[in-house]
């Protein structure tokens, strides 16, 4: 079990990440407000630096599941508080994704009607991934299959744990000092979604991802919010980043860590 004084800043962080994060792309797609998905990626950036400072003293800030998943297999967390952390971040990211389509929803109906859009089939994920993410959609130019999009998802994730570790981690020598942390965590996801965004959307946060989709599922999209039969979403957006968030804290362990304590004086 957490404390309430943990659920509340897994729930309040992750509200913070996902309501900010997603008005980009929702702003991007309903008004043509972003021209570039560096924007939206600032955009993000700036969402997870915010959600961290705000958070960080009531919890472990970690408002992302493959984060809590990384943290309770390195050691660096009981396993007692995984699940309340998952359910914590999953309901953050759910009420995220409810009050976009509150504060949106008459903005959607009226982009709907107007480029013919039937919410439900599946040029309605044009629309529908202003709440989860598709590797598949309408208009893609990317050549993305599911094991590629599973990789993109488990790379981009494997990088960003590298990043918090290495910028919070005392065997980082060089490490950011504490309150810059959250800076430089929020750019490393800004850079991670340029390159991964083009490919799969860029989840790397598993609550991210079916939090929103669940709201998109409850209004309206139905299939179209989960448009792969073969559970596509769930092995992208969901085992991918598990997949890169305990491969990158096991690699910082074994091998990173170990080679910042070193002097230097060794040689190959």
């Amino acid at each position: 079990m957490i404390s309430s004084r943990e659920f509340i800043g897994e729930v309040l962080g992750t509200f913070i990440l996902i309501i900010f994060g997603l008005s980009a792309g929702a702003v991007a797609i309903l008004f043509g407000g972003y021209q570039s998905i560096m924007q939206i990626g600032i955009a993000w950036g700036i969402a997870v630096m915010l959600a961290v400072y705000l958070t960080r003293h009531l919890s472990n800030a970690h408002i992302n599941p493959a984060v809590t998943l990384a943290m309770v297999v390195s050691g660096r967390m009981p396993t007692k508080k995984l699940l309340p952390y998952w359910f914590a971040q999953v309901l953050g990211a759910f009420l995220g994704g409810l009050m976009l389509y509150f504060l949106f929803s008459p903005s959607i109906q009226a982009f709907e009607e107007s480029e013919g859009i039937v919410r439900g089939t599946y040029e309605s994920i044009t629309t529908a991934k202003m709440f989860g993410e598709f590797y598949i959609m309408p208009g893609n130019t990317a050549v993305v299959n599911l094991p590629l999009a599973i990789i993109a998802e488990a790379f981009g994730t494997f990088l960003l744990l590298l990043f918090v570790l290495g910028f919070t981690e005392d065997a980082n020598v060089g490490k950011p000092h504490d309150t810059m942390a959250p800076v430089f965590i929020g750019i490393s996801v800004t850079i991670i979604i340029c390159l991964i965004a083009p490919l799969t959307q860029c989840g790397i946060n598993p609550a991210r991802d079916f939090g929103p989709r669940m709201v998109a599922w409850m209004m309206g999209w139905g299939n179209a919010a989960f448009p792969d039969n073969s559970g596509g979403f769930f092995w992208v957006y969901i085992c991918g980043p598990f997949l890169g968030a305990v491969t990158a804290a096991l690699f910082f362990d074994r091998i990173v860590a170990p080679a910042l304590k070193k002097d230097g004086s060794d040689t190959i």
